[in-house]
């Protein structure tokens, strides 16, 4: 250097040029490169250098530009403020930059010429353009076009107006809202323009497809469920953890006669319970109801249920159920008629079985009653038959008759008193080991001479080896005695009555068979029940009866019959009676 100012010694350490020179002291050893290359093309040259200065990194702006006469002047100029200014201004934009990368929302920038200036990853795979296409800066023209011959944008009639209003959005950019592209490939995709601070204009693009699919099954599912509790007989509210109505029925307006426009204003739960004061006054009871819509602990809001009258004499039953959401759902139902109808049901099944028990007393009463002259009549008749011919025949006949009579009634006297037992489900079976076969040849040996006296052949026939059952032997004996009994007497003489029985799988069938009359059709459907065959003879108890046994021993009661053909009667034992129909203690 052959001159230098104060600043330029200063910043070497020199006193003078000449020190300078001895010393070959140079500010920038590239600066001095700038100065000999401006020297040699004989143009200026400029470039910044960050050199350490007084113990602290500067930059400089070295400017070298060739003098007249020759020679080159070199300006050095503090330039660090700016730089480091512009250095910070590159890393925000950077920064900026890679934080848009990373955003699910397709960015594109364009600069204030309509030229795209950045984009992000997310706008490129939306909207399917190659980086390299995008990487040459096109128009936003040119993106337009591009997007439209791949049916990426909204279908219109009009084009080019419609690119062209796209475009001067550029001077307009303050007053234009929000837009909804539907894309013909079924997308819907939210448009948002800004203002860029540099110039220009910034497009964000948001695909809210799934979000409006969403919404819309959101909204259906809203709908659907307020139609279902629109239908629904009871009163359902339901209130939110912040404690205001979210949802309710018809019934629930029905039921507290409350307008619609009304709950629609009181929104909060003190609001509605308000309107449902003139109803039902129970404070305490809409303070209980409070906490367990609004506590938040989860014990307070437990599912509750109970019932209230109202101020209207009505009965209502309400119930409180926690909800996933932290939601409370609250039903009321007036039960007033279901709590009368229950309360008559009460006292008419206390009537009816005052009425039972008054009928059993009676009628054991009764029949107990008419056992002691029938004992009377039975054994005077036995005792004229016994004089023989002390009598005249046509007086011991008449005694004869009367003693059938009696123990006919007898019988009839029992069965009453076995079927009111069994009406009051009284009577229990005393259950031991049965002979089937013995139990048959009783009954036979017992209605032999009956049999005999009436012209009827009676036969048993029973397999030696069909072993035991369990049952009661009295009771099975009975009902023997009035099948063969109603066989009697529908059996004319020369006839012919057999008993058998078999065993199948898990139960043995015992079976009486006649040849007589038969039972005519439209009374088979009612055979057994009580006082229907009395044209079969008897009282018509005692076919009941026998169902009654043996539905007792948990077995049933069938029927085979052709009018004119004879009848069979099959009665289905189980090889062990049910043990509720008997005694405990004798079961083993």
């Amino acid at each position: 250097p052959i001159w230098a100012n104060a600043a330029w010694l200063e910043a070497v350490g020199a006193e003078d040029i000449a020190a300078a020179v001895a010393r070959r002291l140079s500010l920038d050893p590239a600066a001095d490169a700038l100065a000999i290359e401006a020297a040699a093309l004989s143009q200026p040259r400029e470039g910044i250098r960050w050199i350490s200065l007084g113990g602290r990194r500067r930059a400089l702006k070295v400017t070298a530009r060739p003098l007249e006469g020759g020679g080159v002047g070199v300006w050095t100029e503090d330039a660090t403020e700016a730089e480091e200014l512009r250095e910070a201004l590159r890393r925000n934009v950077e920064a900026h930059d890679e934080t848009l990368n990373h955003i699910a929302d397709a960015v594109a920038i364009f600069t204030p010429s309509r030229r795209l200036d950045f984009h992000n990853t997310a706008f490129a795979e939306l909207f399917g353009l190659e980086p390299a296409w995008l990487a040459e800066r096109p128009t936003h023209g040119e993106v337009l076009d591009r997007l439209r011959q791949r049916r990426r944008l909204p279908e219109t009639a009009d084009y080019a107006r419609w690119k062209a209003a796209e475009l001067e959005r550029y001077v307009q950019l303050d007053s234009a809202p929000d837009e909804l592209w539907s894309l013909p490939d079924g997308r819907t995709l939210r448009v948002v323009r800004q203002s860029h601070p540099l110039g220009g204009i910034v497009l964000l693009f948001s695909d809210i497809t799934g979000e409006l699919r969403l919404k819309a099954q959101y909204n259906s599912l809203i709908q659907v469920q307020q139609a279902t509790l629109d239908k629904l007989n009871d009163a359902v509210a339901v209130f939110g953890a912040d404690g205001r109505l979210r949802l309710h029925n018809e019934a629930f307006e029905r039921f507290w006669n409350i307008p619609r426009q009304a709950l629609t204003e009181m929104q909060d739960f003190e609001g509605v319970v308000e309107l449902c004061l003139p109803r039902l006054h129970d404070q305490g009871f809409w303070r209980e109801m409070k906490g367990r819509v609004a506590d938040t602990d989860p014990a307070a809001r437990a599912p509750a249920s109970g019932e209230v009258r109202t101020s209207d004499g009505r009965i209502v039953a309400h119930q409180s159920r926690p909800l996933p959401d932290g939601a409370t759902l609250i039903a009321f139902t007036d039960v007033t008629d279901a709590r009368r109808l229950e309360r008559a049901l009460a006292d008419r099944s206390a009537a009816l079985a005052e009425a039972e028990r008054l009928k059993r007393d009676f009628v054991g009463n009764v029949s107990y009653e008419l056992r002691t002259p029938l004992t009377t009549i039975i054994g005077y008749s036995e005792l004229m038959e016994g004089l023989g011919d002390q009598l005249p025949g046509r007086a011991l006949s008449h005694a004869g008759a009367i003693r059938q009579a009696a123990e006919q009634l007898g019988r009839s006297i029992d069965d009453v008193l076995d079927m009111a037992q069994i009406d009051a489900d009284e009577m229990a079976l005393d259950l031991e080991d049965v002979n089937v076969a013995r139990l048959l040849e009783a009954a036979a040996v017992r209605w032999s001479e009956d049999a005999e006296t009436g012209g009827v052949r009676l036969s048993s026939l029973c397999p030696d080896d069909l072993g035991l059952i369990r049952g009661d032997t009295r009771r099975l004996s009975q009902v023997l005695d009035h099948l063969i009994l109603n066989a009697l007497g529908q059996t004319p003489r020369g006839g012919r009555i057999s008993l058998s029985a078999r065993r199948t799988l898990g139960e043995v069938q015992i079976q009486v068979t006649d040849t007589g009359r038969g039972i005519p059709f439209h009374v088979q459907a009612n055979i057994f029940d009580r006082f229907v065959g009395r044209e079969r003879g008897g009282p018509g108890l005692g076919l009941a009866l026998v169902k009654a046994l043996v539905e007792l021993h948990g077995g049933w009661v069938a029927l085979e019959s052709e009018p004119g053909a004879g009848a069979t009667f099959t009665c289905h034992l189980p090889e062990r009676a049910e043990g509720a129909a008997g005694h405990p203690e004798l079961e083993f």
